[in-house]
């Protein structure tokens, strides 16, 4: 939980992304579709906030935009006071050091080609002033006991890890730099339920030890209410509502809002109608 009088770790303003449509004669663009539109919000150390909403509300595109994965068309992007923008790709290696993504599918995220010691290690290859590399496989090993899998298994390959501890390698691959910011695309919607509670404490865990601030994105309310301290609800790439998770889930004010949580199948007094 961070201090809410703390400097923004990432400060987003204004986010605009948009997709070209482009014609079926030349390619010429002939319109655009805008994927997110004025996003703004901050995140400070050692917080979590939660981008939540449906399919195609533009959470993801926000979360491949502050990354770097996509080009913002309007808006600025700061990370620790230092406006990103329009980094270069050299730029962007450096600040990726401190700022890292988990994603949502734990099966095409790995490369099924290496051991879990060379995924994990893959990082230090680029960023080699982290860990020397005499100290590679006792990093990988301790890495791999922080995120609770076996360190004797570093070199097994991807595909002999259950879902559920693939997704623990990529977070383990995250944490190989050490950052300050991780951003997780719906890092637990491809897991059983009982898989799903397992990760979600491993965060919340890695949080508390480590400091970490997480941008956290999730159509599961439920998975967001129990993790984020702040959330923002997007529809059609436009933010609908924000709050703490307390304000937003009890008393939400936007009838957008209230649809969603309306579907999830939990209890909610306020939701019943009134005679």
């Amino acid at each position: 939980m961070s201090d809410a009088g703390t400097t923004p770790l990432l400060s987003v303003r204004d986010l605009k992304v948009a997709y070209p449509i482009r014609s079926s004669f030349l390619q010429r663009k002939i319109g655009e579709n805008v994927a997110v539109d004025g996003v703004t919000f901050d995140i400070r150390p050692g917080e979590t906030v939660g981008l939540v909403g449906e399919s195609g509300s533009g959470k993801s595109t926000v979360a491949r935009a502050v990354i770097g994965l996509v080009r913002a068309d309007a808006g600025t992007i700061e990370f620790e006071g230092q406006d990103i923008t329009r980094f270069s790709p050299r730029q962007l290696t450096a600040v990726r050091r401190e700022m890292q993504m988990v994603f949502q599918d734990p099966y095409a995220s790995l490369n099924p080609r290496l051991t879990v010691r060379d995924v994990i290690a893959e990082a230090w290859r680029v960023h080699r002033d982290v860990v020397p590399r005499d100290r590679w496989t006792a990093e990988v090993k301790e890495l791999m006991d922080r995120v609770g899998l076996n360190p004797d298994y570093s070199d097994r390959y991807p595909h002999q890890f259950s879902g559920g501890q693939r997704q623990r390698i990529g977070i383990a691959r995250a944490l190989a730099l050490r950052p300050k910011l991780i951003i997780c695309d719906e890092p637990v919607s491809a897991l059983d339920v009982s898989v799903q509670a397992q990760v979600l404490n491993l965060l919340d865990d890695l949080q508390d030890d480590l400091g970490l601030a997480y941008l956290f994105i999730s159509h599961d309310l439920s998975v967001v209410e129990h993790l984020c301290d702040r959330v923002l609800v997007l529809h059609h790439g436009v933010v609908a509502e924000e709050g703490t998770a307390r304000e937003v889930f009890d008393h939400p004010r936007d009838d957008y809002t209230r649809a969603l949580l309306a579907a999830v199948p939990v209890a909610r007094p306020w939701l019943e109608p009134t005679s």
